[in-house]
């Protein structure tokens, strides 16, 4: 008995749910409503520059505040509205982790630790700044690129770390008498080589080395082409392919929810025809009427011409 009252006030729960879901979601995917977020996330950023400028924080410092509380407030409304789209599907908010983020964003203000400490709380604010994303398809695309790119990255890192040693071990060898400000220790050629890879100063270094020895020239030139062409080149290579990947998730979800929300259609208004399956039911339809009035008309033809009335049926003949 537990049980099925509990499935009864479920049952009785999930169309209320599903029109509060749908009453939000017919906000929150409204072009309004998203425009509204995107310029309070604007004015947010905005708020949070002026407040670098200490003459304009004493003259306005209670405005500020407000208008600080007043962008809370939207941020507020705006996540409550969200969570309230997804009453009849909360696991598709929790999937989903920019909405994560903006919970977490939102929520980390109330709290009273962070809400004390003003550096984590401007860092709270620089973060809603990225809540753009939600609403710029590309940069999402391209901050999804970027985590997804990460793992490559460190590889990245790692070659180009154990380049750099061993460049460096090569330019202490050579060079640490002779240039001990660049190549005096192994951190100050690890530092040249950094600063070299960018092909600032690239010149002066060449120049400085061939006094040394013309095989400095092999040197510079080789550790230029490994560093600066090939380096560069496989970073860019694992960024471009991240990025392809990311659109196709991004394609991906897309899709799945338009599936889900024609699945949801479908639901709330029942079996539904296309339009080939409509006239060919209607036709089928028409048939089946038609061959009812032909029997009609001969079950009629056949009383009329035993001579019994209309309506009535016709007594039946016994054979010898």
């Amino acid at each position: 008995m537990p049980e099925q009252h509990n499935r009864t006030i479920g049952d009785r729960s999930r169309p209320a749910r599903r029109r509060l879901a749908h009453r939000c979601r017919g906000t929150t995917e409204a072009r309004w409503f998203a425009l509204t977020v995107f310029g309070v996330i604007l004015l947010n950023a905005a708020l949070l520059g002026l407040e670098t400028y200490p003459g304009l924080v004493e003259d306005w410092h209670r405005w500020l505040r407000t208008a600080e509380h007043g962008c809370l407030a939207v941020f507020t409304v705006e996540i409550l509205l969200r969570l309230g789209a997804h009453a009849d599907r909360p696991r598709d908010f929790v999937r989903d982790p920019w909405n994560l983020f903006d919970l977490a964003v939102v929520l980390c203000a109330f709290l009273p630790v962070v809400r004390e400490n003003t550096t984590v709380l401007r860092l709270l604010r620089l973060a809603r700044v990225l809540r753009t994303a939600r609403f710029l398809p590309q940069l999402r695309v391209v901050l999804t690129a970027v985590a997804r790119s990460l793992p490559g990255t460190l590889s990245f890192l790692l070659v180009g770390a154990l380049l750099l040693y061993v460049y460096a071990m090569v330019g202490w060898v050579f060079f640490g008498r002779h240039d001990p400000a660049h190549y005096g220790s192994i951190g100050r050629a690890v530092l040249t080589l950094f600063l070299l890879m960018t092909l600032d100063g690239i010149g002066d270094a060449v120049h400085a080395g061939l006094e040394v020895s013309r095989w400095s020239l092999a040197y510079y030139a080789s550790y230029v082409l490994i560093a600066s062409f090939v380096l560069v080149n496989v970073l860019i290579g694992v960024v471009i392919t991240s990025l392809d990947e990311a659109r196709q998730m991004e394609a991906q979800e897309q899709e799945q929810e338009q599936e889900q929300e024609g699945e949801q259609g479908r639901a709330g208004q029942g079996p539904s025809c296309e339009p080939d399956d409509r006239v060919l039911l209607l036709s089928r339809i028409g048939a089946a009427r038609q061959a009812l009035d032909d029997l009609e008309r001969g079950l009629l033809h056949g009383t009329a011409a035993d001579g019994s009335p209309d309506g009535a049926a016709a007594p039946v003949r016994s054979r010898s």
